[in-house]
C-alpha cells in the first residue's frame, strides 16, 4: 500500500477557496461512514418493526442533533487552529483523566465488538471457510495494517468507496421493499408509540443516529484533509451536513425496511449485530439469495468503515493526547501538526492501533468480562454529555475568538444534545446490574 504523505488535495492547505464546493467533501463522508456502524442499523430497524413509521422524526432529529456537535467541533479546531484535547485540557485536568480511561477501557471492549461485526457477514457469506473468531482476528489485522501504512488521503478515498457501496445497498432495499410514502411522511410528525417507555426508548433512538467518539473525530479528520484556519468554514459546514444527510439516508432506508419488511408481517429480529444475519435471511426468502448476498456485502461495508474509522480517527485522538499530555508543542501549533501528517506516523498513534488490534482478541475467543462490560457502557453513555457539555464551555468563552463562539441556534442545539444525552447516561447507569457488579 502506498505511504502517502502528503494528506491534501494538491495546494488544498495553502489555498482557500473563495466559496464552499463540493469537490472538497471528504471528512463528512468518513464520519458519515464511521458513526453508522451496524448496531445503529439493527436499532432503526427494530424500531420499524416495532413502530412502523411511527419514529420516523426521532431519526431525523437524531441527525440534526448530531449535525450541531460535529459542526462545533470542527468550528473549534477551525476557529482555534488548536485541536478539541487542547481545549479540554484548557478546562482542568479532569478531562484528561475522563479521556484517558475512556479511551483505554472503551478500546479495549469497542474493539472486539467491531471486529466481530464485521465478520459476521463475512462468515455469513462464506461459511464454510472459517470460524467467526478468526474471521474477525482477520479483520481486525486488516485494519491495523491499512491504517498503519496509508494516511489520510487514501484513507478517505476507501472510505468514499465503501460508502458508495453502503448507499447503494440500503437505498436499493428501500424501494425493493415498496414504501407506503403516505405513511413515512405522516410518521414525520413528533408523535410517540402508544406504550411502555415510548420517551425513553424514542430519546435512544435519537440519540443513537451516528456516532459517539466519531464525533470528537470530525476535527481531527478536518484537520488531517489540511483544513487548519476559518477560511475553510463554510466548506466544513457543507462536508458537515453532507455527512448527516448521508446518515439520514441510511437510517431512514432501514427504518422503511423495518417497518414494510418486519413490522408489516408481524417478525421480530434480534437486537445486536446478528439481527442483519437473521435480516438476510427474511430477505433470501423473500426477494432470492441474490438480494441477501447483497445486503451482506452491504452490511460488510457498514461494519468495516466503522472499523478502520475507529482505527484511525481515535488513534489521532490519542495520538495528540500523548503529544498535549508530554508538552512538547504549543497548543497554537496542534491543528497544523495534524494536518502535516507527522501525527499519523507518531508511535503513540501506532500503539493505539495495536491496543484496538491485539488485546481485544482475547475477548473473541473468552467473551466479554462482566465488570468491563459494565464500566465501558457507563463510560460510553457519559461520553456525548461529556462533549456536549465541553463543547458549549468552549465555545461561548473567550478560548474562541468572538467572531466563531456560538450563536442562540448553536447553544440551542448543544443545550438540547446535551440534556438528550445526559437522560440516556443516567437511564444507562440505572440499568447496569449494580448488584452483581460487587
Amino acid at each position: 500500500m502506498a505511504d502517502t504523505t502528503d494528506n491534501t488535495v494538491t495546494g488544498e492547505a495553502n489555498s482557500v477557496p473563495r466559496k464552499s464546493s463540493w469537490r472538497y467533501i471528504g471528512p463528512g463522508i468518513v464520519v458519515a461512514a464511521t458513526g453508522v456502524g451496524a448496531g445503529d442499523l439493527v436499532a432503526t430497524l427494530i424500531a420499524g418493526s416495532n413502530f412502523g413509521y411511527t419514529l420516523l422524526w426521532a431519526a431525523v432529529i437524531g441527525c440534526l442533533v448530531k449535525i450541531s456537535l460535529a459542526e462545533a467541533a470542527g468550528r473549534w479546531h477551525l476557529s482555534t487552529g488548536s485541536t478539541l484535547f487542547d481545549g479540554w485540557a484548557s478546562l482542568g485536568r479532569w478531562t484528561t483523566w475522563f479521556f484517558a480511561v475512556y479511551v483505554v477501557i472503551w478500546g479495549f471492549v469497542y474493539g472486539a465488538a467491531a471486529m466481530s461485526s464485521s465478520a459476521l457477514p463475512l462468515q455469513a457469506l462464506f461459511p464454510d471457510v472459517m470460524d467467526l473468531e478468526w474471521w474477525a482476528i482477520a479483520c481486525g489485522l486488516v485494519g491495523l495494517v491499512f491504517v498503519w501504512f496509508n494516511k489520510y488521503a487514501v484513507f478517505e478515498k476507501v472510505m468514499t468507496i465503501l460508502v458508495g457501496v453502503m448507499f447503494v445497498v440500503t437505498v436499493y432495499l428501500a424501494i425493493r421493499v415498496t414504501p407506503n410514502l403516505g405513511d413515512a411522511f405522516a410518521g414525520l410528525l413528533p408523535v410517540l408509540p402508544d406504550e411502555k417507555d415510548s420517551i425513553l426508548n424514542t430519546l435512544g433512538l435519537i440519540g443513537g443516529v451516528g456516532g459517539t467518539i466519531t464525533l470528537a473525530a470530525y476535527g481531527y479528520w478536518v484537520n488531517a484533509k489540511g483544513w487548519t484556519n476559518t477560511g475553510w468554514m463554510k466548506v466544513m459546514r457543507l462536508d458537515n451536513r453532507v455527512a448527516y444527510i448521508t446518515t439520514g439516508i441510511f437510517v431512514v432506508a432501514m427504518l422503511f425496511v423495518g417497518a414494510e419488511l418486519l413490522h408489516s408481517a408481524n417478525v421480530a429480529i434480534a437486537s445486536g449485530d446478528k439481527g442483519l444475519v437473521q435480516l438476510s435471511d427474511i430477505l433470501e426468502d423473500e426477494y432470492g439469495s441474490a438480494t441477501a448476498k447483497f445486503f451482506l456485502i452491504g452490511f460488510f461495508a457498514t461494519s468495516f468503515t466503522s472499523l478502520i474509522g475507529v482505527w484511525h480517527g481515535v488513534s489521532l485522538m490519542f495520538a495528540d493526547f500523548v503529544a498535549r499530555y508530554r508538552g512538547r508543542q504549543g497548543a497554537a501549533a496542534s491543528g497544523q501538526e495534524v494536518a502535516s501528517g507527522s501525527r499519523e506516523r507518531s508511535w503513540p498513534f501506532r500503539a493505539y492501533l495495536l491496543w484496538l488490534t491485539f488485546p481485544p482478541m482475547v475477548l473473541l475467543f473468552q467473551g466479554q468480562p462482566f465488570r468491563l462490560v459494565i464500566i465501558y457502557g457507563v463510560l460510553g453513555a457519559a461520553f456525548l454529555p461529556f462533549l456536549a457539555g465541553t463543547l458549549m464551555w468552549l465555545l461561548n468563552t473567550s478560548r474562541t475568538p468572538r467572531e466563531w463562539r456560538n450563536g442562540p441556534l448553536s447553544n440551542a442545539m448543544l443545550a438540547i444534545a446535551g440534556l438528550l444525552f445526559l437522560v440516556l447516561c443516567v437511564k444507562q447507569i440505572w440499568d447496569q446490574p449494580w448488584s452483581e457488579f460487587f
